[in-house]
């Protein structure tokens, strides 16, 4: 996708929906959780080679009347009130799961019966591949897939998180719902090898101390969910507490140059609510450096997390 040319104003760089999921397991010692990570591809305009969690831009194609009848239940007006919007939540459900299986080659799809999808005999394994890759080749769509294998997409397993804006002065913009879910059994991840070239289970603490050593890349909106998930022991502690969360603000980071360097501002912080938007969009590299400087900041080497 194009970058918005750097001479745009700030204000009229287009907000795109997009989802993303935390895929999450308990560890084999049963000590702790992990999550799935893919890192993106190196040569990504946004921030290339930093790890992230699957996900992606809402497709037209998430929100069709095809997709509602797969949804295991889950209407969009069930979906919409769920995400705090008048209608269309539906697709961001749907955006995740599809995202997933794009990206990591994970499915969250139920039989009629209701038991979960299982890719660990090699003749569905390959069947599904082959979904897989026409699907990314845009052969296919997500909801046939589901039609010709009867499956109904897993979208009541999936529970919202958090809700994350772009700032302004970035030359794409992107109005982000994460969501979480447990991961199933019977299915490995398989990068695609190209938005994505890898995956790793990783616990929230692990990631954090990797980006600590510049080992790994993160970006903030991925830290801030980290430290958000580090904090549960099990999957069922962190789904529960996702379930019964009250709300879900969104959040809009402003980014800020003073004599002490870049520094992100956070809803609440002093000097947000006095900040002056940038007049254009900011060239995609100086973008991505300033995004890097600020990720590192939110995460310093003492494990204390800043704004």
């Amino acid at each position: 996708m194009a970058e918005t040319p750097p001479n745009v104003p700030a204000d009229q760089v287009a907000l795109r929906p997009a989802a993303t999921v935390m895929l999450v397991r308990d560890n084999a010692e049963g000590t702790g959780i992990e999550v799935l990570m893919v890192q993106r591809n190196l040569n990504s305009d946004f921030v290339g080679g930093a790890y992230v969690f699957p996900g992606g831009a809402v497709d037209p194609a998430d929100s069709t009347e095809a997709v509602e009848r797969r949804s295991g239940g889950r209407t969009d007006a069930n979906a919409s009130e769920i995400l705090g919007i008048p209608n269309g939540g539906l697709a961001y459900f749907i955006a995740v799961l599809r995202e997933c299986f794009e990206e990591a080659g994970i499915l969250l799809a139920t039989d009629p019966a209701g038991t979960m999808l299982r890719l660990d005999d090699e003749a569905t394994a390959e069947r599904f591949a082959e979904h897989r890759h026409k699907l990314n080749n845009r052969e296919c769509t997500f909801v046939e897939i589901a039609e010709a294998e009867d499956l109904h997409l897993a979208v009541q397993d999936v529970a919202y998180f958090a809700h994350w804006i772009t700032p302004e002065g970035a030359p794409r913009r992107y109005d982000t719902r994460f969501f979480v879910a447990r991961a199933p059994e019977g299915q490995v991840p398989a990068h695609d090898a190209g938005e994505v070239i890898a995956d790793v289970w990783i616990s929230p603490q692990e990631a954090l101390l990797a980006h600590q050593r510049n080992e790994i890349e993160l970006i903030f909106p991925t830290i801030k969910n980290l430290q958000a998930i580090s904090r549960f022991s099990t999957v069922d502690a962190l789904l529960d507490a996702a379930a019964h969360a009250e709300s879900v603000p969104a959040i809009m980071p402003r980014i800020t140059v003073t004599g002490e360097g870049v520094r992100i501002l956070l809803p609440g912080d002093e000097g947000y609510d006095d900040y002056v938007s940038p007049t254009h969009a900011t060239p995609p590299t100086d973008f991505n450096a300033t995004i890097k400087r600020v990720s590192h900041h939110a995460n310093p080497g003492d494990g204390t997390p800043t704004s």
